[in-house]
């Protein structure tokens, strides 16, 4: 897979994550705990997705492919959401 390819699957799936992760905090919000759950096991699929991208790019980096592409990572936002969610479910 190209350079670019890779780079564009991360972010993509990554912030498919983070959109999810915030949706199941909205619905959190609203004591809808079944669909903050059900959005955030969908968060997790995506981070999953993102994550392998991510291991692409360091694989090829450690083979020593020079990366032409800057690309910043995001990796812990779904465990706050999650943690926040919790805080919402021990609320009722």
């Amino acid at each position: 897979m190209e350079m670019e390819t890779m780079a564009m699957t991360l972010i993509a799936h990554s912030g498919d994550a983070r959109t999810l992760a915030f949706q199941a905090l909205q619905a959190a919000k609203k004591h809808n705990f079944e669909e903050a759950d059900r959005l955030i096991g969908e968060s997790k699929k995506a981070s999953v997705l993102a994550h392998n991208a991510q291991t692409e790019l360091l694989v090829a980096e450690a083979n020593g492919e020079k990366l032409e592409i800057s690309v910043l990572l995001i990796h812990s936002q779904d465990h706050l959401i999650i943690e926040m969610i919790q805080m919402y479910k021990n609320q009722k």
